[in-house]
């Protein structure tokens, strides 16, 4: 089939689903290729429709994870400005939105705030809390109000042959055209994929060939892509079906499922004008390794507990979330690149923000109130790598324990058989709990929360706390571990896992 005789009949296709009912439509962007075309075909089929019965409402959603290459996430945020405002000058009916994620599900918040490890292959923390839970609850939202709405998205069988299974194992139903979601939090909405059977030629050649409706640039698109050796883009992802950003052209410059960020790569090495994004990949190389990061992670998963799985080579403890120490060098490194990229004489970029104050603010909620890290050393941070004050005031103003009190009893804790200082962790823990309960009336569960944190510290290395559990399975009790498990199958706090010892 030629490619002119897909374009009519695409556009035809849409044209009739729209004036079948009043369901809403909602249309997915990333900003790439495919979805250009799908919004493309969708204007299209609106344009042919007299003005009087264009009353549907069509949304435009795209999820900005925060932690996009800067210079897609620019594009695809002055692509909705546009389509908006271009909607409104042509009447039709299309509204863009620009989806961020929750504050806790944030990418720094979770990886220097929690200490979530970078995500790996076996541990894609970061894909539902990035991605889909934005567009979820707000595609639910859209769908609760009518009872069904139709997602439109621009994923084609010939990407991949696991892309081609997923559409065809949930294509044929009932309505022509449309298709059920796989994921049971959208079962009220219909899926339909308009470039379905498209190549990437014929994506291509249509966008070459036909204007962008809402002013933006399909040439400067098609120059985004060029450079690099893959032809992929990172879709808007719905549902765990949908196929990971991890081979894509873009997608997160902290991605670290792909051993190279080729596309900010080639735009550092092609463009003089992009050479400030130099700090940004410097961090990623340096910064979030997945290969040996085991030096950096507590022997403890996030609450504490213990477990251990089979290796080859023997049982291994489970470990868990970045220590204290790695989280704030992170931080530092992190701001120190912000600093870098805002001095750097490329005209718009003297505001640009790798972190948000709002994140900030979280990450020391999180260090001061659920991990009793009481130096709070984010304001000091903050100081050296910026110059700057922070601007936030104190968490706690009531704190009793000043900076100096809290590095004595550092040093009066420290030993050679505690190398993570352990011993201090719990002192230090146990008084911001006292301090805590300073002020109830009723002191009910005070004890056992300190009773509960001397467990946590009752081993100072991790060679004494694997020993421990060992001894405990082999009397009985405790659960043998399962399967052998690689040391990607990782599990830091229980909302995240299957059960191990």
């Amino acid at each position: 089939m030629e490619l002119e005789e897909k374009i009519e009949i695409a556009i035809a296709n849409i044209a009739t689903l729209y004036l079948e009912d009043n369901l809403p439509w909602i249309v997915g962007y990333s900003g790439g290729k495919d979805s250009t075309a799908v919004l493309q075909l969708v204007w299209s089929a609106v344009e042919t429709i007299p003005i009087e019965k264009r009353t549907k409402k069509i949304h435009v959603i795209s999820t900005d994870t925060l932690v996009e290459n800067p210079i897609v996430a620019e594009w695809v945020k002055v692509s909705l400005k546009n389509v908006t405002f271009s909607s409104l000058t042509q009447k039709m009916g299309i509204e863009a939105h620009r989806l961020v994620p929750k504050i806790e599900d944030r990418f720094w918040v979770n990886l220097i705030g929690k200490g979530y490890p970078a995500p790996r292959p076996k541990f894609r923390w970061c894909t539902s809390r990035l991605k889909i839970n934005a567009s979820t609850e707000f595609i639910r939202t859209v769908a609760s109000q009518t009872g069904e709405a139709i997602l439109f998205l621009g994923t084609r069988s010939s990407e991949s042959q696991a892309r081609k299974k997923v559409m065809a194992k949930h294509a044929g139903s009932t309505r022509e055209l449309l298709s059920r979601n796989s994921d049971p939090r959208l079962d009220r909405v219909w899926i339909y994929p308009p470039i379905g059977d498209w190549s990437t030629d014929d994506v291509w050649e249509y966008l070459g060939t036909t204007q962008n409706p809402w002013g933006h640039s399909n040439k400067q698109l098609f120059e985004m892509y060029r450079g690099a050796t893959q032809d992929a883009e990172c879709p808007l992802v719905v549902d765990t079906s949908t196929p990971s950003c991890g081979d894509s052209r873009f997608g997160c410059f902290v991605c670290t499922l792909v051993d190279k960020d080729k596309s900010m790569n080639a735009m550092i090495q092609n463009n003089d004008d992009k050479k400030w994004m130099i700090p940004l990949a410097e961090f990623r190389e340096k910064k979030l390794n997945t290969t040996d990061d085991f030096p950096n992670r507590d022997f403890r998963r996030l609450d504490k507990n213990l477990s251990y799985f089979q290796r080859k080579d023997g049982p291994s403890l489970i470990h868990g979330p970045y220590k204290q120490h790695y989280r704030e060098e992170l931080l530092k490194e992190l701001l120190v690149a912000q600093t870098k990229i805002r001095s750097d004489p490329v005209t718009g970029i003297e505001s640009f923000e790798l972190i948000t104050p709002e994140e900030l603010e979280e990450i020391r909620r999180i260090w001061v109130d659920e991990k009793h890290e009481i130096e709070d050393s984010l304001p000091r941070i903050y100081k050296e790598a910026t110059g700057k004050k922070y601007p936030a005031q104190s968490v706690d103003e009531s704190q009793i324990f000043k900076p100096e009190d809290l590095e004595i009893l550092k040093d009066l804790s420290k030993s050679d058989d505690d190398p993570d200082n352990i011993h201090y962790q719990m002192i230090r823990e146990m008084l911001h709990v006292e301090q805590t309960y300073r002020g109830a009336y009723r002191r009910h569960g005070i004890f056992e929360t300190l009773e509960k944190t001397v467990r946590q510290h009752a081993f100072l290395n991790k060679e004494d706390a694997l020993a421990f559990k060992l001894i405990q399975a082999n009397s009985g009790s405790e659960e043998q571990p399962g399967e052998e498990l690689s040391e990607t199958d990782l599990v830091i706090d229980n909302s995240q896992s299957t059960k191990l010892v």
